[in-house]
C-alpha cells in the first residue's frame, strides 16, 4: 500500500512538473510596438518576474493563474493566463499620459534606467524630435543639439563650415561623442564627424552635461553626447524625405526597417547636395559647396529570445570646397587663387551581442572598427591621412531588487599615418588604452538611489588614471527631486583634436614630451519640480549648478611665423554656472524654455582671464501648439549674450529666430515648410570675416552665423 501511495504522488509530481513548463511572455507598447525593458509581472502582489531588453519574460506556472503586467509609464493590465501555453503570449500595455521625463528609459546609464529617477542627470531628445528635425535639418543632427540649455554649437571654419559641440563652456574637444556607446570621432577622425549623422536614422540622442568618464572613458570632461540608432518593429517601417532650402541645398534620406522572428534588418541611406552661397557678397563662400553620401544598414538576429546579435556598416563620403566663389566657380586668376578642399570616406563595422539571463543580468559584447580617411587641398599644400580607430568592450549587469552592478573591460586605440603631404609636421602616432569598469547602483525605499563608480584606465604612452564618480538622487516627495554628484576626467594630448579655430593642418607642430595629461574635476547639483495640471497638462522645472576644474589644460599658441605649437598651462581652467529650463504641456501646447549662466576662466592668465569665445549668457525658448494630430507649428528663439575675442573686445549680443509649420494630409503624407534665422542676424553685419587680401586671407573666428536666412520646405512620405 505505501509503494502505491509513493508511486502515485511521484506520479502527481512528474504531472506538476510538466505542466510547469516554462511560458514566455513578450510586454510591448501598444502604440511603437517597442519591446518594454523592465516591465514587472505578478501574482496576488509578489513578483514573479521582469522583462528583459527584448520586452521577454519567462515563467515556470501551471494552470490558470491571474497575474499583473506593471511598468513604469504605463497602465497596469490584469489578465488571466492558463499554464503551460503552447505559443508564447504577447501582453500589450497602453502608455500613461506622462511628461517624457517619467517614461523615458536611457542606455547611457548602462543600466536602462528611467531618466526621472537615475542619479546621474541625462536630457534625452527622443523620437519625436528626431522626426520633426528629420524635416527641418534632414542631413545632420547638430541643430537640434544645439537647442538645449547648456549647450553650445560652434563653426569652427568659415570656409569648410565645420563646427563642434561645447558644453558648459568648455571646447568642443572636451565633448564625447559617441554611437550607439561606441566612441568613433576621435582627434583627426573627429572632423565633420557629428555633422554627418542624419536624424532620421536615430531613436533619440541621450545627453550628459558634465563628467561621465567613469563609464565611457576618457574625453567625457565636459559632457556626453550618445546618439542612439533605431532598432526594427514587428511592424513595417519605411520613412522617405524630400528636403530643398532657398540656401540652395537638396536631401533626400530613406529609411526601412522590419523585425521578423529570428532576423530583423534597418537600412538607413541619404544623399545630399549644396551649391556654395556667398551671403555677404564680400567673394568669398560662406555656405561651402558639397555633396555627402551615407548608408547605414544594419541586421539583427535573434537565435533566443534572450539573445540579440547586431552586425552593422556605416559608409560616409563628403566632398566639400569653400573659398573664393571664383575658384569655386572654376575661374580663378592671378588674384582670386584661394580655396579648401576637404574629401573625406569614412567606413565603420560594428558588433554589438546582448544576451539575458533569467531576466535580469546581461551581458554586452560591443566592437568597432572604423577607417577614416580626409584630404585636405588648398591653394599652397595638399595633405591626406588615414586614422583608423578600433573599440571593444565586454560587459556584465546584475540587476537586484535593491540594487545593481555593471562591469566591464574594453581596448580602445586609433592609429594616425600620413599619406601624402611631406610638408606636415605631424608625425605617424598610435594611442592606445586599456580600462576596467565597475558601478554600483543602490536604490532606498523608492524614493534615494545613489551610484558609485571606479573605473582605472592604462595608457601605452602616458600611464595610468583611476576615475572615481559618486552621484545621489532623492526623491523629497512627489513633485520634487534633488541631485548631486562628482566625477573625474582626464583627456591625452592630441595636436589634431579640434580647437575653437580650424589651423591648417601644415601649420601644427607635435606634441612634445614635456606637455602633460589634462585631468578634470566636475561637480553638480540640482533640484527637480513636477507637477500635473490635471488631466494630460503638466510642469516640470530643473535647476542645475555645475564646476568643472580642468587642470594642465591644453593651450595651442600661434607663433609669429604661423606655426602653431602646444604646451601646458601651469594653472586651471575653470568654468561653473547655473542651468535653468521649464517644460510646460497644457492641452495642445508645449513650452520650453531654458536660461544658462557660464563663468568660464583661464586661471593661468594674470588678467583677463575670461574664456574667449564663451557667451556668459544664453536663452532659449520654444513653444508649438498642434491641430489634433493633423498640424504644428513652432517657434523658436534663442538669445547669445556678448562673447569676448582673442583681443579682449567684446561681441554684440544677439537673437536667432526659427519656426515651422507641419501639415499632415494622412498617415502617409506630410510636408514641413521651415525658415532659420529670421531676423537674418549674422556676424558680417558687425565685422568682415576675414582679415588681409583677396589672394590670401585670414578669416576670422566665428561667434554668430553667417549663412543668414533661410527658408526650406521637406516632403516626408511614410509607409
Amino acid at each position: 500500500m505505501k509503494k502505491t501511495l509513493l508511486l502515485f504522488l511521484l506520479a502527481i509530481q512528474v504531472l506538476i512538473t510538466a505542466a510547469q513548463q516554462s511560458t514566455p511572455l513578450k510586454i510591448i507598447d501598444s502604440k511603437t510596438l517597442h519591446p518594454i525593458i523592465g516591465a514587472s509581472i505578478s501574482k496576488s502582489k509578489q513578483s514573479l518576474s521582469q522583462s528583459d531588453t527584448s520586452g521577454v519574460a519567462t515563467l515556470s506556472l501551471a494552470g490558470k493563474n491571474t497575474l499583473e503586467i506593471s511598468a513604469i509609464g504605463y497602465d497596469s493590465q490584469l489578465i488571466d493566463v492558463t499554464f503551460p501555453s503552447a505559443e508564447a503570449l504577447t501582453i500589450y500595455l497602453v502608455s500613461t499620459q506622462s511628461s517624457m521625463e517619467e517614461v523615458t528609459i536611457v542606455s547611457s546609464t548602462r543600466t536602462n534606467q528611467n531618466i526621472e529617477t537615475a542619479p546621474i542627470k541625462i536630457e534625452v531628445l527622443g523620437a519625436e524630435e528626431m522626426q520633426e528635425e528629420s524635416m527641418v535639418k534632414p542631413s545632420t543632427v547638430m541643430g537640434i543639439i544645439g537647442d538645449v540649455s547648456g549647450v553650445q554649437i560652434q563653426q569652427t571654419s568659415a570656409v569648410s563650415g565645420n563646427s563642434n559641440v561645447r558644453i558648459q563652456g568648455l571646447d568642443g574637444r572636451y565633448t564625447q561623442i559617441l554611437r550607439d556607446g561606441l566612441p568613433l570621432y576621435e582627434g583627426f577622425s573627429g572632423g565633420f564627424g557629428v555633422m554627418s549623422i542624419p536624424p532620421l536614422d536615430l531613436k533619440q540622442v541621450e545627453l550628459i552635461k558634465g563628467s561621465a568618464s567613469t563609464l565611457y572613458g576618457a574625453g567625457a570632461i565636459g559632457g556626453l553626447v550618445n546618439l542612439i540608432s533605431k532598432r526594427p518593429t514587428t511592424k513595417q517601417e519605411g520613412i522617405f524625405t524630400l528636403n530643398q532650402t532657398t540656401l540652395q541645398e537638396t536631401n533626400f534620406n530613406s529609411f526601412l526597417s522590419k523585425r521578423y522572428k529570428k532576423f530583423g534588418y534597418t537600412f538607413y541611406a541619404g544623399a545630399s547636395k549644396q551649391n556654395a552661397v556667398d551671403v555677404n557678397k564680400d567673394g568669398f563662400s560662406d555656405v561651402a559647396k558639397w555633396q555627402s553620401l551615407v548608408v547605414h544598414p544594419r541586421l539583427f538576429f535573434y537565435p533566443k529570445e534572450n539573445t540579440i546579435l547586431t552586425l552593422g556598416f556605416t559608409k560616409t563620403l563628403d566632398k566639400r570646397l569653400g573659398g573664393d566663389m571664383l575658384v569655386i566657380e572654376d575661374k580663378k586668376d592671378a588674384v582670386h587663387q584661394y580655396y579648401e578642399q576637404n574629401k573625406i570616406d569614412r567606413s565603420t563595422a560594428e558588433l554589438l551581442f546582448e544576451k539575458n539571463y533569467n531576466s535580469k543580468n546581461k551581458f554586452f559584447i560591443k566592437s568597432s572598427l572604423s577607417s577614416f580617411d580626409r584630404t585636405i587641398s588648398t591653394t599652397s599644400h595638399s595633405f591626406k591621412a588615414n586614422q583608423l580607430d578600433y573599440f571593444s568592450e565586454a560587459s556584465f549587469v546584475i540587476n537586484k531588487p535593491k540594487c545593481s552592478w555593471v562591469t566591464g573591460i574594453n581596448f580602445l586605440g586609433n592609429n594616425f599615418k600620413k599619406i601624402s603631404g611631406d610638408s606636415v609636421y605631424l608625425n605617424n602616432k598610435s594611442n592606445n588604452t586599456v580600462g576596467a569598469f565597475v558601478q554600483y547602483t543602490y536604490k532606498w525605499k523608492d524614493k534615494s538611489s545613489f551610484e558609485l563608480g571606479l573605473r582605472n584606465d592604462y595608457h601605452f604612452q602616458y600611464g595610468n588614471f583611476v576615475l572615481p564618480r559618486f552621484a545621489i538622487f532623492h526623491q523629497i516627495n512627489s513633485h520634487w527631486g534633488a541631485r548631486a554628484g562628482f566625477g573625474a576626467g582626464y583627456k591625452i594630448p592630441d595636436a589634431l583634436t579640434p580647437q575653437i579655430n580650424d589651423y591648417a593642418i601644415e601649420k601644427i607642430l607635435p606634441i612634445n614630451d614635456i606637455v602633460k595629461v589634462e585631468k578634470s574635476f566636475g561637480y553638480n547639483l540640482e533640484c527637480n519640480y513636477k507637477a500635473s495640471l490635471g488631466d494630460e497638462n503638466n510642469i516640470f522645472i530643473n535647476q542645475a549648478f555645475f564646476l568643472t576644474q580642468l587642470d594642465n589644460p591644453l593651450i595651442a599658441m600661434e607663433q609669429p611665423d604661423g606655426l602653431v605649437s602646444f604646451s601646458s598651462a601651469t594653472k586651471p581652467i575653470i568654468t561653473k554656472g547655473f542651468d535653468t529650463y521649464i517644460k510646460l504641456h497644457l492641452e495642445d501646447w508645449e513650452l520650453y524654455a531654458g536660461y544658462t549662466y557660464t563663468l568660464a576662466e583661464r586661471k593661468y592668465l594674470s588678467d583677463n582671464q575670461f574664456m574667449p569665445f564663451t557667451p556668459k549668457f544664453r536663452m532659449a525658448y520654444m513653444l508649438t501648439k498642434e491641430w489634433e494630430g493633423r498640424a504644428r507649428f513652432c517657434i523658436e528663439t534663442s538669445y547669445n549674450g556678448y562673447q569676448y575675442r582673442e583681443d579682449y573686445s567684446k561681441t554684440p549680443d544677439y537673437l536667432f529666430m526659427a519656426s515651422m509649420f507641419e501639415y499632415k494630409f494622412n498617415k502617409h503624407l506630410s510636408v514641413v515648410v521651415n525658415v532659420e534665422n529670421i531676423l537674418d542676424n549674422r556676424q558680417s553685419k558687425t565685422e568682415g570675416l576675414y582679415s588681409g587680401s583677396i589672394t590670401n586671407p585670414e578669416f576670422k573666428t566665428l561667434w554668430a552665423p553667417i549663412d543668414g536666412r533661410a527658408f526650406n520646405a521637406c516632403i516626408k512620405y511614410s509607409l
